[in-house]
């Protein structure tokens, strides 16, 4: 991958899985390391999130970042504006990853539904192995039209529509190594 000019650059985790950078992930587990030290509602969240973020801005000659470097940052910005007590329950996790259903439904082709429960067995069953713990499947209701053939929704698209998602919860659960994992549908 490659991060243009204007924008931020990648994130790469211990494993070598690239992520892009996302205010909102970043804002959300700053919120909860401050939480855990005791500042609800802190007041420089907004503040120690734009901060970093500018800071990653300013760091666009490079394509990729260690996650571990911009948790080291992080960390280093906390101890220097005096809240080193954050530090501690700074522990983010990896930003979500976005997997769009209609792509699977697509890359299935004409095995449909069958290719396609496969091939999303596969991508679960990858991104656990990486350690990915925040999911995002996006494009369901396409995805099912897709699978389905139809431009209007039917009943049986509600049954595949309940199919997915029960699939999808069968394999996060049976999954033993996995203790907390955040799966959203869309």
């Amino acid at each position: 991958m490659v991060a243009f000019k204007e924008e931020f650059p990648y994130l790469r985790t211990d494993s070598g899985q690239l992520f892009e950078f996302n205010r909102d992930w970043l804002h959300a587990a700053i919120t909860r390391a401050a939480d855990e030290a005791g500042y609800p509602r802190w007041w420089l969240t907004d503040h120690v999130t734009e901060s970093i973020a500018f800071y990653l801005h300013l760091r666009n000659d490079e394509n990729v970042v260690a996650f571990s470097q911009l948790s080291q940052t992080v960390r280093y910005v906390l101890k220097v504006i005096g809240y080193k007590e954050i530090v501690p329950h700074f522990a983010p996790s990896p930003p979500p990853i976005s997997i769009s259903l209609l792509d699977i439904a697509y890359e299935a082709g004409t095995g449909y539904e069958l290719a396609f429960f496969d091939l999303l067995e596969k991508r679960i069953n990858t991104l656990i192995e990486t350690g990915v713990d925040d999911l995002q499947l996006c494009s369901l209701q396409s995805c099912v039209k897709q699978l389905r053939g139809v431009k209007a929704w039917t009943r049986a698209c509600d049954a595949l529509r309940e199919e997915i998602v029960c699939f999808v919860r069968e394999k996060l659960t049976a999954n033993g190594s996995v203790t907390l994992f955040n799966c959203s549908l869309r």
